[in-house]
């Protein structure tokens, strides 16, 4: 039950990800109130897919704070990973703050694993096809979610604010009345509304606070997420032409079976690299192996 709840915070993510091709279409009986450039939001739609492909082939450094309650000022734990494209999800490794391994022999060993399930996929490995199949539906569930945005809000424009040395667009985000959810999934966004940023130099969106305004029951009606949960997400340009997440908080409460639970997680995204597809991943995880074994600088071992 607890995995599926934190299934459907993931699909929230989603959204938080793919809103911005919410903002495309709306009513033709519902002038839209926005000064956009013509076409603006295909644009960002079409950005917001490439965006979200290229987390296939970046890594990342990632600080998950969980605290008890969204006001505590310190986090109660603090984990920090090296998340790298598996090529069937996400790897996670712990590290120190700044990336480096805290206890190497198990850094080693969770890179080895790393490189094991790479090599099998690589090579089409018979025992990878459900994990390969899998992943693909989730792709394809991701695009599908995105999809069904473009008919799911209506937004209003608010104002311009800063942000650094860019301008960002604010619009309003409230559940278009039209909408005919198709799925459980898509259901999930009559129940959401809040405000989207758009940076409209890049053509990107910038960030998205929303918030839930009734509960979402989740595992097949046998706990909910309630309403007044909110989540939010900031986006920068992390490589030219590439936006994605730097920060993400959710602060969910909500019940399963007969006891509550509450999610208040703050993510910092960073150190972002490309690391490729498996076959580019699998190469460059087997030269890290590597330089671990000898102990010694990269320089010293190209003289192998």
């Amino acid at each position: 039950m607890w995995k599926r709840a934190i299934s459907l915070i993931v699909v929230l993510s989603c959204f938080a990800a793919a809103s911005a091709s919410a903002q495309s279409v709306v009513p033709d009986s519902t002038p839209a109130i926005s000064p956009a450039k013509p076409g603006l939001f295909d644009r960002v739609i079409s950005s917001q897919k490439k965006n979200e492909e290229a987390l296939d082939v970046y890594e990342r450094l990632e600080r998950l704070e969980v605290r008890k309650n969204g006001s505590d000022a310190a986090p109660a734990s603090v984990r920090i990973a090296r998340v790298i494209p598996s090529g069937t999800g996400m790897d996670r490794i712990p590290v120190g703050p700044h990336g480096q391994p805290t206890d190497p022999a198990a850094y080693r060993a969770d890179l080895a694993r790393l490189e094991k399930a790479l090599a099998l996929l690589v090579n089409n490995n018979r025992s990878q096809r459900d994990a390969v199949e899998k992943f693909a539906k989730k792709k394809k569930e991701r695009n599908d979610l995105i999809d069904a945005t473009r008919n799911a809000f209506l937004f209003t424009f608010v104002a311009r604010e800063p942000r650094a040395d860019r301008m960002l667009s604010k619009y309003r985000m409230e559940p278009n009345p039209a909408f005919k959810p198709t799925t459980r999934f898509t259901s999930i966004y009559t129940k959401v509304r809040g405000f989207v940023w758009v940076d409209e130099q890049a053509e990107e969106l910038a960030r998205i606070k929303g918030e839930v305004t009734e509960d979402i029951s989740v595992g097949l009606f046998l706990g909910k997420i309630y309403r007044g949960s909110h989540f939010m997400q900031e986006r920068y340009e992390v490589v030219p032409g590439l936006w994605l997440a730097s920060f993400s908080q959710y602060d969910f409460d909500g019940r399963k079976l007969f006891s509550g639970f509450s999610v208040h997680e703050r993510t910092f995204y960073t150190n972002y690299r490309y690391i490729g597809p498996p076959k580019e991943a699998l190469v460059a995880v087997r030269k890290e192996l590597g330089l671990a074994d000898l102990g010694k600088p990269a320089s010293a071992a190209g003289d192998r």
